[in-house]
């Protein structure tokens, strides 16, 4: 007999406590867990295995435009981290240092990666030999480590996490300039078109620019909280580099030439846009292309009917081969709360049949997005899941793009602008592009950058 479970759900609604319900997702849908190292989670596989499945589409992309993956050493010697100043000015601040092996102290200390630039370029100046060599598209997957002390919020802001970063060397300024756009774009394809996140592609400011880059892309989305989040960022970082690795070329016209570089980056803070952008009051919401499980079945099981029933589950199971189905046929829990459960929990459809439904020939589909309900032909099952994930996909592409359409400002006066600020909208105005002109709107605004 099916037992009653405590519940399990969530207890407090988006609209009314953002940050206690982003809280209580992660951790009842089982996607990270908090550990004795503050700032640092686990990933959980609920978690991981959406991960994976980006990586694998983002990896697809790089590889199609001739990008090569590697994997260069987490510990960055300090004589390194420094041949950059402005570079290690930026990051000096997150580094942290490991100053011991074992009992012993070491001679130089060593970073753990904040980023890569420095211990990759060091093997780019072995590497570039002549013309021929260029360009260099190196990609690695990876984790880094960045000590911030603001608070920490799972996959949104931590101290360790993963991403992968891009580091490319080309033989001109224009090839460099159309390699920090063609990934900007491709970022945008993966965020707008899998993640179903729309985003705001544009140019950095100088104060806001990466550390060492001559200048910074980004791509940013609009949560519910009224807040921007950087999804992801393509760096050019011009010849600075280049000078201080002392990398050069021999040219087709025997000369020696500096190179152009970029760099690149997304990480697992994406996943954190994903729950908060898609997430309901009941959980998580996957969006189908990124989704490890693309449907639940759940048959009803009465004792009577039950063979003829998991007979039937494990055919439609079978059926629909191109997707990730699982079976749920734990008989300690009711209907009722293993439907809440996978609710929770993201899955786009779910899929009931139990006796009456066998009787039928049909299943009854539930969308995740919406809650409908629709029953189905066996014959149909496996056309209308493909339909019903292409539907909840777009859905949640439109209602992101609403948000964000619906909180772009445009504005010509300053008190509009800071009305608009002090609203939680993203302000559309015209800027100088001055620091010290960013600096005072920042002050005087309640914050806006």
């Amino acid at each position: 007999m099916a037992k009653k479970k405590e519940n399990i759900g969530i207890t407090v609604k988006k609209s009314e406590n953002l940050s206690e319900w982003y809280t209580q997702v992660v951790q009842k849908a089982e996607l990270a867990d908090y550990t004795s190292v503050s700032g640092c989670m686990v990933l959980r596989p609920n978690a991981y295995s959406i991960w994976e499945n980006i990586q694998k589409i983002f990896d697809e992309m790089i590889k199609n435009t001739g990008h090569k993956n590697a994997y260069f050493p987490l510990l960055i010697p300090e004589s390194l981290l420094m041949k950059e100043k402005e570079h290690v000015e930026g990051f000096a601040p997150e580094v942290a240092w490991v100053t011991h092996g074992g009992n012993t102290k070491m001679s130089e200390r060593l970073a753990i990666r904040p980023t890569s630039e420095t211990i990759m370029y060091e093997s780019y100046a072995k590497w570039i030999r002549s013309w021929r060599d260029l360009p260099l598209l190196i990609n690695q997957w990876c984790n880094v480590v960045r000590w911030e002390f603001k608070y920490p919020k799972p996959f949104l802001r931590t101290r360790e996490f993963l991403w992968q970063e891009g580091h490319t060397v080309h033989a001109t300024k224009e090839e460099a300039d159309k390699e920090v756009i063609d990934i900007l774009y491709m970022y945008k394809d993966l965020m707008e078109n899998y993640l179903a996140v729309p985003v705001l592609t544009g140019k950095k400011t100088e104060k806001e620019k990466f550390a060492g880059a001559d200048y910074t892309t980004t791509l940013e989305a609009f949560m519910p909280d009224g807040k921007a989040l950087q999804m992801g960022t393509s760096h050019m970082l011009g010849q600075s580099f280049a000078k201080a690795f002392d990398i050069k070329f021999l040219g087709r016209d025997e000369k020696y030439h500096r190179p152009w570089q970029t760099s690149w980056g997304i990480s697992t803070r994406m996943i954190g846009a994903v729950i908060m952008l898609h997430g309901d009051d009941k959980g998580l919401v996957i969006p189908p292309k990124i989704a490890p499980v693309h449907a639940v079945i759940i048959p009803i099981i009465k004792e009577e009917s039950k063979e003829k029933i998991l007979k039937k589950t494990y055919e439609i199971k079978k059926s629909l081969k191109d997707y990730s189905v699982e079976v749920d046929e734990r008989d300690e829990y009711s209907p009722g709360w293993k439907f809440n459960e996978w609710e929770l929990k993201g899955i786009p459809v779910r899929i009931e049949i139990g006796p009456k439904d066998i009787e039928k020939k049909q299943v009854v589909m539930v969308r995740r997005d919406t809650g409908e309900k629709e029953a189905v032909n066996f014959n149909d099952i496996n056309k209308k899941l493909k339909e019903t994930l292409d539907k909840i996909q777009k859905n949640l592409f439109e209602k992101a793009r609403k948000l964000i359409d619906d909180n772009i400002i445009e504005v010509e006066k300053w008190d509009d602008f800071v009305k608009q600020i002090k609203k939680k909208n993203i302000v559309k105005a015209f800027f100088c592009g001055k620091k010290e002109c960013e600096e005072l709107i920042k002050s005087e605004s309640d914050g806006a950058t």
